[in-house]
């Protein structure tokens, strides 16, 4: 691991803030899609749901497509001077995308199974759409909200296709641990890739048992409240 500890920190940094991101977004396209009725909706989940099944490759393709010079989001950056291609802007960019769909489901889930005799109630007592989603909605949806933040965490710290794609593979700015699997793989670095392997190996297990633990709480917290 000629690189030291630095495919560590980049992992962790882009995993957080896109972690973070997805965070925002992913609730707010959950609760919209999850109380929305029209005939697009079936569409629009769809679009959403997409990076969760596309192959990552596939993704990064997309990505380079619109980021790149001659892409919508190429052109605007580059008015700006500005790029966002092999920089760790794009492992961020790559690592939200995928992981996003982890977050929307989660939520999505949670906020179908509220009752919606208590939305009905709230709007009869005059609370207005924004106090009854951050109020009622995010409160009785937690348990899910927290399921696909560490579900997401997971998915983007895993990200490689993609990143590779859009951010290449630049010891000190873009390589993640994934990439460096890869490429000590190449090298036949079989010890150094065997490293990364077992830390991530090890992040995961810790997610898990982050996750089961949560899980067997809240079931606590329900079975005192029955």
């Amino acid at each position: 691991m000629n690189a030291g500890l630095t495919p560590l920190w980049i992992s962790i940094r882009t995993s957080l803030l896109a972690t973070f991101i997805t965070f925002f977004v992913g609730i707010g396209s959950a609760y919209l899609v999850a109380n929305y009725q029209g005939k697009w909706k079936g569409l629009i989940d769809s679009l959403f749901t997409l990076p969760l099944v596309l192959p990552p490759t596939v993704l990064g393709f997309f990505l380079l497509l619109l980021f790149g010079k001659n892409g919508p989001m190429g052109k605007v950056l580059a008015l700006m001077d500005k790029s966002i291609i092999f920089t760790w802007s794009a492992t961020v960019i790559a690592a939200t995308v995928v992981a996003f769909p982890m977050m929307y489901r989660s939520a999505r889930s949670a906020f179908e199974q509220i009752d919606i005799n208590l939305i009905s109630a709230a709007k009869t007592l005059g609370l207005s759409n924004w106090k009854i989603f951050y109020k009622i909605a995010i409160p009785l949806a937690w348990p899910g909200i927290i399921g696909g933040l560490v579900l997401s965490f997971a998915r983007a710290l895993g990200e490689f296709g993609a990143t590779l794609m859009i951010a290449g593979n630049i010891p000190g700015k873009t390589q993640t641990m994934p990439l460096a699997i890869f490429f000590e793989v190449q090298a036949m670095d079989y010890k150094g890739a065997m490293l990364w392997v077992m830390t991530i190996v090890a992040i995961s297990v810790v997610m898990i048992l982050i996750l089961n633990k949560w899980s067997d709480k809240q079931q606590e917290i329900v079975g005192k409240r029955g």
